[in-house]
């Protein structure tokens, strides 16, 4: 069964591409997943990492490749969905890749018009609304498909978590990430009501025509990921410096009032919400996006030396524990 997963955070730097393509590129590569990765965020940050040179010449100056932006005209034409695609296996991820497109920020308006008519049950809004909905049927072959996302709280954002069962908010540890929590949380709430309720409303014969699609908005909080915070040994135990540990502190409680009770509606003490937490690797991440491979796959000939070899199985551990955590709070939640 193919889950969807959103990575999603209402603030920008928080180390959310970097985690995303890790994340799936594990899950692919280490625990034999059938991976694609939509990059739905215009910035096109996940194709830039993850595309060796010749593969980005190929999508973007000779342009023979189908990108995210290929999925709305059809419908913006009144020709419905697509019905295929073909994606491009990234060489060192290992997963398959919708690459980005900065075009694709155009489709912001004609999908925010569209919403419009969500809420008086018109079938036109509903299906332009549910054009990832309809689009993820096309990706059963994989086991999971994950969506890289822009910090905005925009149309097309919108149209991405209604599609998805899950999502994850990277967390860099700041005080607007906290103040960002409520705007997900209610937004998503918001819509998913509305949607819903569009839904209920329409008339029978009108419904058949989207009954073969999930057809409500039921997506679930699977968790978040602290990243970026500086270290410091105290003892034998690294911790943040005090400047963070104000911040760390509020985290858990304030993802427990914002985005648990309002969206997963139950308090459950068998979920660790808190799937990880990344330090800062310093060089490492740079070192990952020149080569275009993951971060626990580079070696001396991406520039790895001296003490960046522990480094690399550090990381390896630690996005262990990530997708461990990810794939046990997705079993419970189900």
């Amino acid at each position: 069964m193919m889950n969807a997963i959103a990575i999603f955070n209402n603030k920008g730097g928080v180390g959310k591409t970097t985690l995303l393509c890790n994340l799936a590129s594990y899950l692919q590569k280490r625990l034999g997943k059938k991976v694609l990765v939509i990059d739905a965020d215009p910035q096109c940050n996940t194709t830039t990492y993850v595309l060796d040179e010749e593969q980005f010449i190929n999508v973007y100056y000779e342009p023979t490749e189908f990108t995210i932006a290929d999925i709305i005209p059809p419908l913006e034409d009144g020709n419905g969905y697509i019905t295929q695609f073909e994606a491009i296996k990234s060489i060192h991820f290992g997963f398959d890749l919708i690459p980005g497109n900065p075009k694709f920020a155009s489709c912001e308006d004609f999908l925010a018009s569209e919403w419009k008519d969500v809420k008086s049950s018109d079938l036109r809004g509903i299906k332009s609304t549910m054009l990832f909905v309809h689009f993820l049927t096309l990706c059963s072959k994989y086991d999971y498909v994950f969506f890289d996302m822009g910090p905005s709280l925009g149309a097309i954002n919108r149209s991405i978590l209604l599609a998805s069962d899950y999502f994850i908010t990277p967390m860099s540890t700041d005080v607007f990430s906290l103040l960002a929590l409520e705007n997900i949380g209610t937004s998503i709430l918001n819509w998913s009501k509305a949607f819903n309720k569009g839904i209920d409303g329409m008339e029978d014969f009108k419904r058949k025509s989207i009954e073969s699609l999930k057809n409500v908005c039921d997506i679930k909080f699977l968790g978040y990921v602290e990243q970026q915070y500086i270290m410091k040994t105290v003892g034998e135990t690294k911790r943040a410096v005090k400047a963070y540990e104000e911040i760390l502190k509020k985290i858990p409680d304030e993802i427990q009032e914002k985005i648990i009770l309002p969206i997963n509606g139950d308090e459950r003490s068998d979920i660790e919400y808190k799937i990880g937490s990344i330090p800062n690797f310093y060089s490492l991440v740079p070192m990952s996006q020149t080569a275009h491979k993951p971060i626990f796959d580079l070696t001396n000939g991406d520039g790895v030396v001296g003490a960046h070899y522990q480094k690399v199985k550090d990381y390896e551990k630690l996005m262990k524990k990530i997708v461990d955590q990810t794939l046990r709070n997705m079993e419970i939640l189900k």
